[in-house]
């Protein structure tokens, strides 16, 4: 059974208040995020839609048969330049074959919608502008990969004690993790039931998250059933090469 989660960078959700902000961010790390694998059970298919979302140079995918109902426990959150970009990631996703989950629409933080791929994994894409101030793009500001956690505090203390530095923190609420210029993507801690919530979707799920970390601090899997595996760097040609495989 997967554990709730709620899973929310400051740019996803609410602000925390200034006394629940903690900046961590001390030591460069040596351990971090150095990979995304999606599991998924049409390889072609995925390659095909991620290509097209535009996402294919930050994730790896992998042929997997396991079970897997409802809430995944986590999700892939895109941080853009503006509403325009939003709308043209948003639309090439569905175009692609993703399920719209939220559409698009402003909030409090600033503009964004959710989707979700063929292959199940939930995606969001969003800005803090509120205007456009030019026009759409194709460009990825960001991408964060969010897990959803039980306890954000546990979590945190556990993954500095596989090595991983904090960037920032926000009480229990929020943990995001120090990501070198090497990193595709950053890694950040939510509580599940607020990500399912932020996401649109019932905060039940069963069997596998069906992604794996790759790990510069080695293999391991986290309390919440993340699995962790030991990897290298996410380059351009490694990229191209795991999506086709």
């Amino acid at each position: 059974m997967e554990t709730g989660q709620e899973s929310r960078s400051p740019r996803w959700g609410p602000t925390p208040s200034v006394k629940d902000m903690e900046n961590n961010a001390s030591t460069a790390s040596t351990k971090s995020l150095a990979s995304v694998t999606i599991e998924v059970a049409d390889i072609e298919a995925a390659r095909r839609f991620y290509a097209a979302f535009g996402v294919d140079q930050h994730i790896r995918l992998r042929e997997s048969e396991a079970d897997s109902t409802g809430f995944r426990g986590f999700t892939l959150a895109l941080t853009v330049s503006g509403p325009a970009t939003v709308d043209a990631f948003l639309g090439a996703a569905v175009d692609a074959g993703a399920t719209v989950l939220k559409p698009a629409a402003k909030s409090l933080w600033g503009y964004g919608g959710v989707v979700q791929a063929p292959d199940g994994t939930i995606c969001k894409v969003a800005t803090s502008a509120k205007k456009d101030s030019g026009p759409a793009t194709r460009e990825i500001d960001e991408v964060v990969l969010l897990l959803g956690v039980e306890d954000v505090k546990a979590s945190k203390q556990y993954y500095v004690g596989q090595g991983l530095t904090v960037a920032r923190s926000f009480g229990g609420k929020y943990a995001e993790f120090t990501a070198d210029e090497a990193s595709p993507v950053k890694l950040a801690l939510y509580k599940r039931r607020g990500l399912a919530k932020d996401l649109g979707v019932p905060t039940d799920g069963t069997g596998s998250h069906r992604v794996v970390l790759g790990s510069t601090a080695g293999a391991f899997t986290d309390p919440d059933g993340f699995a962790w595996e030991a990897a290298t760097r996410l380059d351009t040609a490694a990229s191209r090469e795991s999506a086709a495989s």
